[in-house]
């Protein structure tokens, strides 16, 4: 089984996936037959051949890539919130990042790619801040957009959007699945998905024993801290894994990460806060650091037995949105709820 802080996973540790795998699965994948026509956020995507110039706007689908051993197709990044997976190190310092957040159109087209991918449609969609597939159509570039993003989600209003349908892990699988088949390495991408698969299953029976008996609250940032903080809604990566871990979420909203105040978290009383962690600066809160001493100062959140009895908890950021790393998420919160004994 390889994990995601290993890149020799390209050579030896998919060899021993396949090991385990059912015939007819990754062992024997269909190549890519081209032209390729892919259905894809409500756009029609037809490649002539595998991409060799791709410019990747998000983390979770440069990650993707990479662990797919797509590295050298990719001539740009964009987007990141969290370092690097570990073991990608030296692979990602050699790709121009154009911008930590928010590339400008020039920039991305300047690399003169032959697909664009990107995580969100805030970035790259009908609305979007960097520009809209149409605009790059128009030169004959195709936007591949994470279905994790547009499948059961409504983007039209803006922001982080609002889930129609609940997230399911099912739609990574598909992002997976859909990039392989666009380079053609299919072997790859099932044995990805075989792998990630594997190591839910497992951390789901390592705390089998407190379904339902914990409940929690998934804390990403806050733009300020004397103002109401952006917590995780009930259908998104933190839902998934918290339904996953048999545990339930204090926040009843259908939005992707609305705004709760404290003292509604309070009478909720979750069992387990947990706290984002990132590199990304754009709020104050940002910070796991300045997120863990407003617990501790704040009148009314260090009244919370979560916070009283150390329940807090940190997750990387990126486990919170819908991406390949949300089963790290997971694999961490169960490792944490058993070590602090929650589990019994």
């Amino acid at each position: 089984m390889f994990h995601f802080a290993r890149p020799v996973l390209i050579a030896g540790l998919f060899a021993s996936a396949l090991a385990v795998l059912p015939l007819g699965t990754a062992a024997s994948a269909a190549e890519t037959r081209y032209p390729l026509m892919i259905k894809n956020c409500g756009l029609d995507l037809t490649f002539k051949q595998a991409p060799s110039r791709t410019v990747s706007v998000g983390q979770s689908v440069t990650e993707v890539l990479y662990l797919l051993g797509l590295s050298d197709k990719v001539v740009g990044t964009a987007l990141w919130v969290s370092p690097v997976l570990e073991g990608f190190e030296d692979t990602n310092a050699k790709i121009e990042r154009l911008a930590d957040n928010d590339p400008s159109f020039e920039a991305v087209i300047g690399r003169k790619p032959d697909l664009v991918t990107t995580q969100f449609q805030w970035q790259i969609g009908p609305q979007g801040v960097v520009g809209t597939p149409a605009q790059f159509a128009e030169l004959g570039v195709p936007v591949y957009t994470s279905p994790a993003d547009c499948v059961g989600k409504d983007n039209s209003g803006g922001g982080d959007g609002v889930r129609t349908g609940v997230f399911s892990m099912e739609l990574i699988y598909q992002e997976i699945r859909d990039l392989a088949a666009i380079y053609n390495v299919q072997d790859r991408g099932e044995e990805l998905v075989v792998d990630l698969k594997k190591r839910e299953d497992a951390a789901r029976k390592k705390i089998a024993s407190a379904n339902g008996k914990l409940s929690a609250v998934f804390w990403f940032s806050s733009a300020e801290l004397d103002i109401d903080p952006y917590v995780a809604g009930r259908h998104g990566a933190p839902g998934y894994i918290m339904s996953a871990l048999g545990i339930k979420n204090v926040i009843e909203s259908d939005e992707e990460w609305p705004t709760v105040g404290w003292e509604t978290i309070a009478k909720a009383n979750p069992t387990i806060i947990v706290a984002g962690k990132m590199d990304r600066r754009r709020f104050p809160a940002d910070d796991v650091a300045v997120k863990r001493v407003f617990l501790k100062d704040d009148p009314v959140a260090s009244l919370m037995p979560a916070v009283q009895q150390n329940h807090v908890f940190e997750m990387d950021a990126q486990a919170m949105n819908p991406t390949i790393r949300t089963i790290e998420g997971l694999e961490k919160l169960a490792d944490a709820i058993a070590a602090a004994g929650l589990a019994r």
